[in-house]
């Protein structure tokens, strides 16, 4: 096999390495948690739905594309009250995962998308991309990969505002079409609110793909939810899912597309004067 139809990071040579940044390959990490899901769906599932996405987006455009192995802790230690959920603290994870996508950038690409899927790592995600381009030669965007499916659930959703948060119609669907042997639909439990909304509220309410209210609140997620699911399981299809996955996969294979294509531009500095205090990290 040609080495640049090879879509795993981790199969490949130091030499092969040189080859993928050589045509301009677009790195794909995905970062989730381990983490409760409700009853019915296991701990992996911001794992393997942030990384079945990537998957599906380099099966696409395969000679465009690298995808990272997967991130898999990240912040979460409002949920710690329910068995199997690890927790890494925000200055750990920032630092760790910043150091994984400043060594892609030293290995020389210049392209690399951060692929999110855990909602408390979202703005995280976002600190450690924006980090990342202004400390190093690449550009580096980030999005929770919900994010890219807004379009195709919203076309198959029944539930309302709500019912796709955590353990949800969403993320209960993609499991379906991907994995249904490790879905216990039988056990799910739909339960609207959860740690960062609540029923009713027109200020406190979260959604994954109709967004925040106006406030943001989050709480123990044990205080708020008895199965620890945000969201309406019980509708959850594997046609929907194939939609969701498929559609998510697609808008990434657009982004990373143009996301090639962008230049980064130099830096102007426009200061009359410059001072030699203080000294900006990575910026002086």
């Amino acid at each position: 096999m040609d080495s640049l139809d090879k879509i795993f990071y981790d199969e490949l040579t130091w030499t092969e390495i040189n080859e993928a940044v050589l045509a301009g390959k677009v790195v794909l990490l995905p970062i989730g948690s381990t983490e409760q899901h409700g009853h019915h769906l296991p701990l992996d599932v911001d794992n393997f739905l942030a990384r079945s996405v990537c998957i599906a987006a380099a099966k696409i455009a395969p000679r465009e594309t690298l995808v990272m192995p997967t991130i898999p802790y990240g912040y979460n230690e409002h949920a710690l009250d329910f068995p199997g959920t690890i927790h890494v603290h925000y200055d750990h994870f920032i630092e760790y995962c910043l150091d994984v996508v400043k060594s892609v950038a030293y290995a020389g690409f210049s392209r690399i998308i951060i692929i999110d899927g855990h909602g408390s790592n979202e703005h995280l995600c976002e600190f450690i991309a924006r980090r990342a381009t202004l400390e190093t030669d690449a550009m580096v965007a980030s999005t929770i990969w919900t994010n890219l499916a807004i379009e195709a659930f919203e076309a198959v959703r029944e539930s309302g505002h709500g019912g796709a948060a955590h353990a949800c119609e969403l993320e209960t669907s993609a499991y379906l079409y991907l994995e249904p042997s490790r879905v216990q639909m039988e056990k799910a439990q739909d339960h609207y609110g959860g740690a960062a909304g609540k029923e009713g509220s027109k200020f406190l309410h979260v959604d994954l793909t109709k967004g925040w209210g106006p406030m943001k609140l989050v709480r123990w997620t044990s205080s708020a939810t008895p199965s620890g699911v945000s969201g309406a399981p019980t509708l959850a299809t594997p046609e929907k899912g194939r939609a969701i996955v498929e559609g998510a996969a697609q808008n990434l294979v657009a982004f990373l597309r143009e996301f090639r294509a962008m230049t980064k531009g130099d830096r102007v500095d426009h200061r009359a004067v410059k001072p030699d205090l203080p000294v900006l990290p990575s910026l002086d």
